[in-house]
């Protein structure tokens, strides 16, 4: 946990309401989300009881396995779903738009937008995708059959899951890993698990701290577990004689009818607080404007849904069980650089982001108080520019002679440190030589280099590319490392 978000969750305390930690939203939300809430059996591994799902507040729909631990109602749950997640997914498909690459010389399409799924927690994002898992393998022939939306809906469940692991990300999001990217709560990190508890510290009721609305929340008499799990208590008082009465009335059809629609009443109760926090949440981050480099965050999720459509309709097969050595080390090396990337946006698009790594002495804040826009460099072959600008800061600059810095407000643009000049004053003049982000002439565009008397954010942070690394092809690979045996014969 870093100072910043120490200390502003002992201001939620004191306050007793959560406290922003972020001025912009930094995940894209969709105009049109899917929110999932699911519900499973307590005692079985990945057993779906319930589930309430819908693209909009008033068009919730319940899922119910009356037997959860009847494998063929399992998978009628799963073609249920399907019934209700393919439709979205295929409602994303109608319009693409050119993308340019090669420098321009060529282009590509992609969907203009893609779907968004919300869940409460991240053991709801765990629930889809182990029940991908479950099912992307499953034939619509052969011993014990499914319907043919089963492996579909497993393999698009087990995307989105990737997907979730990617840092950035918004196509599949948990509400309270949502909620506390931008808000501090006055609990632990394992409390803000718990989204009744988050969302009562973000909106107590009238006369009561986030303390009290939280710890209310932790009542599941009072508020029912946000899910997938469920409360003990009502599993063995109300859920088991429910299932039982179903189980019991297999020879009676208005019975059994009887005891399925009571079943559901009963997991709808369940389901229906958890379905309208979620909306609430929704609401709260659309408040907050976007940050600037979301959209090119959810133009890489775009692509992905798109390079996973056309694979689909291509016949291409499901995702395998497990990686390869080359391709374990292939997505290790993508999510720590998405990581990377994904913490330097977040610094460049909000002050409050980037205060942490002024903390961390990786950027300062100073004010230019001498700049020579028209400096140009003729020491090599040809003339350049490069201007150069003094800064004067209050806070420490840990950066040495040498070092590049680069400035959120013109992330095109490298600032080499010159000099360090410490005052008796407690202040500090850096000079900075400026390269990039002015053209290629040697007159510098109008606002290209900073003004005398601008204040002016400076970090080794950079929002660059990322050069990936040289991995063996699947065939050069050892056998060590899952590579080809051995041809050789002794």
């Amino acid at each position: 946990m870093s100072t910043l978000r120490a200390l502003a969750r002992a201001q939620a305390v004191a306050a007793g309401r959560a406290q922003p930690v972020a001025t912009v939203r930094h995940l894209h939300l969709s105009d049109r989300p899917l929110v999932l809430v699911p519900l499973a059996l307590a005692g079985e591994a990945n057993a779906p009881l319930a589930a309430l799902v819908g693209a909009a507040p008033d068009e919730a729909r319940l899922l119910v396995v009356p037997q959860p631990r009847n494998r063929d109602q399992r998978f009628a749950f799963a073609a249920e779903l399907a019934g209700v997640l393919l439709p979205y997914l295929d409602s994303f498909r109608g319009v693409t738009e050119a993308v340019a690459v090669d420098r321009g010389r060529d282009v590509r399409h992609r969907y203009v937008d893609a779907p968004q799924l919300l869940v409460p927690n991240p053991a709801g994002i765990t629930f889809l995708r182990l029940f991908g898992r479950s099912t992307r393998f499953r034939r619509p022939d052969g011993d014990h059959p499914v319907h043919p939306s089963v492996p579909l809906l497993g393999r698009w469940l087990t995307f989105f899951a990737e997907r979730a692991e990617q840092p950035g990300s918004a196509a599949l999001l948990a509400m309270t890993d949502a909620l506390t990217l931008h808000w501090a709560t006055g609990q632990s990190a394992v409390e803000d698990l718990h989204l009744p508890a988050v969302l009562g510290w973000l909106d107590p009721p009238p006369g009561s701290t986030g303390a009290e609305a939280a710890l209310r929340a932790e009542d599941p008499a009072l508020v029912p577990p946000a899910g997938p799990a469920t409360d003990p208590d009502f599993d063995n008082h109300r859920l088991a004689p429910a299932i039982e009465a179903y189980t019991g009335a297999a020879d009676d059809p208005a019975a059994r009818a009887s005891a399925y629609d009571e079943l559901g009443d009963l997991v709808r109760g369940q389901l229906a607080p958890t379905w309208e926090l979620m909306w609430r949440g929704v609401g709260r981050l659309r408040a907050l404007p976007p940050g600037a480099r979301v959209a090119g965050r959810w133009a890489g999720d775009r692509d992905a849904f798109t390079a996973y459509a056309e694979h689909v309709d291509a016949g291409g097969g499901p995702q395998p069980r497990r990686d390869g050595a080359v391709a374990a080390a292939l997505r290790l090396q993508r999510l720590e650089r998405a990581l990377t990337a994904w913490a330097v946006q977040r610094a460049y698009d909000d002050p409050l982001v980037m205060a942490e790594h002024r903390l961390a002495g990786e950027a300062f804040v100073g004010e230019v108080t001498l700049a020579d826009p028209k400096r140009v460099d003729d020491s090599g072959r040809r003339p350049v520019l490069r201007p150069r600008i003094q800064v004067v800061t209050v806070e420490p600059v840990p950066m040495p002679v040498g070092a590049t810095l680069w400035s959120p407000a013109r992330p095109g643009q490298k600032a080499t440190v010159v000099f360090v000049t410490p005052g008796g004053d407690g202040k500090t003049a850096v000079v900075l030589e400026l390269s990039g982000g002015m053209g290629r002439g040697l007159t510098a565009p109008a606002g290209s280099v900073p003004e005398v008397g601008e204040r002016i954010c400076l970090t080794s942070l950079s929002d660059g590319y990322l050069p990936g690394g040289a991995f063996p092809t699947p065939e050069e690979t050892p056998w060590t490392h899952g590579g080809p045996p051995d041809q050789h014969e002794e």
